[in-house]
């Protein structure tokens, strides 16, 4: 298969983390709206944050910014709904 174009790869790096980004925002405002988040696994929520570490870690050291950025701004979403999971999570989860 013949290399594809820089441009080309960033563009597909960019949507992914678009993508990526936008499917957290739904479960920040249901929690925000409801002031509840009983349902959302705290252990999930923590491993997924130690990945997002580890994924800008990588862009950033790799040189991909698009990596590196959309993984920075998703871990920052999912913080932000580790945060609320412990503000308002009731019991375990």
């Amino acid at each position: 298969m013949p290399e594809a174009p820089l441009w080309l790869i960033n563009m597909f790096g960019v949507a992914a983390g678009l993508c990526s980004m936008a499917s957290f925002v739904p479960q920040i405002m249901k929690i925000l709206r409801e002031k509840s988040a009983e349902g959302l696994s705290l252990r999930m929520y923590a491993v997924t944050t130690v990945g997002f570490i580890c994924w800008t870690a990588y862009g950033a050291l790799s040189g991909s910014w698009p990596v590196t950025l959309a993984n920075a701004v998703c871990l920052c979403l999912v913080v932000t709904i580790l945060a609320l999971r412990l503000r308002f999570g009731g019991g375990k989860a």
